[in-house]
């Protein structure tokens, strides 16, 4: 479960893809199997949610990771890599972006 406190001992990414309601579908689907079957059982992780927008154009993803070296493991690893060519295709763009969080309310 995330724990989204300025204290907490985690990294955590947010992941913003663009799509097309037409793919958005498709794009969430690659996205729910890739955290079920590859993301979810990779050291470090600990938590992570998928949101789309109302017009199914955006799709955020908020991840959490022990640490960030283990995120960047994740990414680098060959079924990863595969993952995101293939979700690249389903999209206009992806950015995954890390972060530190500063305030809670």
């Amino acid at each position: 479960m995330p724990n989204i406190s300025a204290n907490a001992d985690a990294q955590t990414v947010i992941t913003t893809f663009e799509t097309s309601p037409g793919t958005c579908q498709d794009l969430m689907d690659a996205l729910q199997d890739a955290y079920a079957n590859f993301i979810s059982k990779q050291p470090g992780f600990i938590a992570a949610g998928l949101h789309v927008n109302d017009a199914q154009t955006r799709i955020a993803n908020y991840s959490q990771w022990q640490r960030r070296e283990d995120f960047q493991a994740m990414l680098r690893s060959d079924e990863m890599r595969e993952r995101n060519r293939h979700i690249s295709d389903l999209c206009r763009t992806f950015e995954p972006v890390l972060y530190d969080v500063a305030h809670t309310f």
